[in-house]
């Protein structure tokens, strides 16, 4: 990887984000990189993709205790903005700590598009990441200015999905 990191955003309405990602993480650790891959707004029953993930020595963190503010309405704003400071200051320590060569913060445009963080707090956490460090963000709801700040950016449009029809979501394909 260049001496800089860069900055990726898979973002839109459509399936794939989260995969893509995951895709360049064993992209990036298949090349002997160092992966730290963390999760907001899901929890670890839902993510089967967790076990094998850690087998091939890609760091996993699941911050299930921040709910997504749509699906679970009464959750405290309060509550989400203290669990997110603290599971920024970990993924801060951990990117010290073991010095990864791509960070992947799935879901965390969610967390400004969902007004858990504001923009602004977004962009100097990203901006404020070691120079080397490559850093993906998914989501949707990317920002103007998280657009700006980026190198990549893919939005995956929705342009048809057996959901839309009554066809739940199948383990192994969508979860």
């Amino acid at each position: 990887m260049p001496d800089k990191g860069l900055v990726h955003i898979y973002t839109g309405e459509g399936k794939g984000k989260t995969t893509s990602a995951i895709g360049l993480a064993v992209r990036a650790r298949s090349r002997g990189k160092r992966v730290l891959l963390a999760h907001f707004f899901k929890e670890r029953d839902s993510l089967s993709e967790i076990p094998l993930l850690e087998q091939m020595g890609i760091n996993t963190v699941v911050f299930d205790t921040i709910k997504s503010p749509f699906f679970y309405p009464t959750i405290s704003r309060d509550y989400l903005r203290t669990e997110t400071i603290k599971a920024l200051e970990l993924i801060r320590h951990l990117c010290s700590e073991q010095l990864p060569d791509l960070v992947i913060l799935d879901e965390f445009i969610c967390l400004v598009s969902e007004n858990v963080l504001s923009e602004q707090e977004a962009m100097s956490f990203i901006t404020d990441k070691p120079a080397k460090i490559e850093v993906v963000l998914t989501g949707r709801g990317a920002t103007d200015g998280i657009i700006r700040l980026a190198d990549y950016v893919t939005n995956m449009q929705n342009i048809k999905h057996p959901f839309d029809r009554g066809i739940p979501a199948r383990k192994g394909i969508e979860v």
